[in-house]
C-alpha cells in the first residue's frame, strides 16, 4: 500500500490522540469525513494501524520502576532462540523485547513495583528461562522523553509495502 502525505498526517494525528472523532480527524487533515474514514479503514485493513490503546501513568498505576535488561544467550540455535522468546512473551512485566546486534542478544524493558519484586522476577521467572548466559540490569531513575508518535520519514524514504 502506498501512503501519501495525508495518510502520514492521519497516522500522526491518531498517534497523538486516538480518541479523535472522525469529524475532528477530518478537520485536522483537511478532508471531508467520508474520505477520511475510508482512509482510516484502509490503513487499518493494511495493518499500518494495528489498534488503539490508552496511555496510562506508570507510577500512578503502581509500577514506578523501569529496568532495562540486557540478555546474552549461551547458544544461538533456533531452538534456544525460540524457547527464550516464548518465555519472554508471557511475562507481563516485560513490556518490550528487542533483538539486538552487539554484545547483548536482547534488550528488555521491564516495569515493576519495586526492587524486591524485580529480584523475584529475575530469580523465579527470568533465570528459569533455559539458555541464558548473562543478565545485566540498568535501572532508570527518571524519564526525559517518552513518545509513541513516530517522526515524519525523510522525503523520498522508501516505505515497505504492507
Amino acid at each position: 500500500m502506498a501512503m501519501d502525505a495525508v495518510d502520514l498526517q492521519i497516522i500522526r494525528e491518531l498517534q497523538t490522540d486516538g480518541r479523535l472523532s472522525n469529524q475532528e480527524l477530518a478537520d485536522r487533515v483537511r478532508l471531508s469525513p467520508s474520505p477520511c474514514l475510508r482512509r482510516v479503514r484502509r490503513l487499518e485493513e493494511a495493518g499500518l494501524i494495528r489498534g488503539y490503546t490508552a496511555m496510562v501513568d506508570q507510577v500512578a498505576f503502581g509500577l514506578p520502576v523501569t529496568v532495562f535488561v540486557r540478555i546474552r544467550l549461551e547458544r544461538h540455535t533456533a531452538e534456544a532462540v525460540r524457547l527464550f522468546e516464548e518465555h519472554v512473551a508471557v511475562i507481563e512485566h516485560i513490556q518490550d523485547c528487542y533483538l539486538m546486534a552487539g554484545s547483548s542478544d536482547y534488550l528488555l524493558r521491564v516495569v515493576i513495583e519495586d526492587l524486591e519484586a524485580y529480584e523475584a522476577l529475575v530469580r523465579h521467572r527470568i533465570h528459569a528461562i533455559p539458555g541464558i548466559a548473562s543478565i545485566e540490569s540498568s535501572f532508570a531513575y527518571g524519564s526525559v522523553k517518552q513518545t509513541r508518535t513516530y517522526p515524519r520519514p525523510a522525503p523520498g524514504t522508501p516505505r515497505r509495502p504492507v
